[in-house]
């Protein structure tokens, strides 16, 4: 078995990646991890990286997190963007429509790097039917924005937003994209019922116990946004 197929099948991984990332909420890195088995399980190739992105915390907290699967520690934390339509310092509407400058849930692979109009950039595949596989079709892409930093946090009492992109600073940028280009797993999470309930890749055995743990115990960011599980 690859090294990269390997990784992502530990039976600990969450676990692990929870230890090594004390903030971030551990049942949303067991659903990260139980959404990458259900694709890797269907054919997609493992990966070496794993990004997960919860936005069911505000923008101006660092709620990017870049992990190594080999060695199951963590690369990078990090502030993003959420989408325009979304909302403002909490995200709170996501949609897949082209035009909708909202941000998408769901599990992504990526692909290959480009300079465009905001620098140097990383296509992202949309895995998730139904939730965000147009990220193509609408330039869903990782890239640095200047209103992506805590001075922008500490003077707008949120980030900046764009257009659906995961947008992050453009101090970081280039090793974000770099640690992630060429097809790593980047999951994206809220707790939202219809993308709990309907994903596919929710929905392997794996993933539906992770389901379940998130619906008994949606934390406290899920009970402060209002959100019904």
């Amino acid at each position: 078995m690859p090294a990269s197929a390997a990784s992502t099948t530990g039976p600990s991984l969450w676990r692990n990646l929870a230890q090594a990332a004390p903030t971030a909420n551990p049942q949303v890195l067991r659903l990260a991890v139980a959404a990458m088995r259900c694709a890797v399980s269907s054919g997609m190739p493992g990966s070496q990286r794993l990004a997960v992105i919860d936005y069911s915390l505000p923008s101006t907290r660092r709620r990017l997190w870049i992990f190594d699967l080999a060695d199951q520690h963590l690369l990078m934390r990090e502030l993003v963007a959420h989408g325009r339509n979304s909302g403002g310092n909490f995200a709170k509407h996501f949609s897949d429509r082209l035009g909708s400058l909202e941000s998408s849930l769901g599990l992504y692979r990526t692909l290959g790097t480009y300079r465009g109009d905001n620098g140097y950039s990383l296509r992202l595949q949309g895995l998730d039917e139904g939730f965000n596989n147009n990220a193509l079709q609408r330039a869903i892409v990782i890239h640095g924005a200047p209103y992506v930093s805590e001075a922008f946090a500490q003077r707008e009492g949120r980030l900046g937003r764009s257009w659906g992109c995961p947008a992050v600073s453009k101090r970081v940028a280039q090793r974000v994209i770099n640690s992630l280009k060429g097809g790593q797993f980047v999951f994206a999470y809220y707790p939202d019922q219809h993308w709990l309930s309907d994903s596919d890749l929710l929905h392997c055995a794996a993933a539906r116990r992770s389901v379940a743990a998130i619906e008994a115990n949606p934390g406290p960011a899920a009970a402060r946004t209002g959100v019904a599980l």
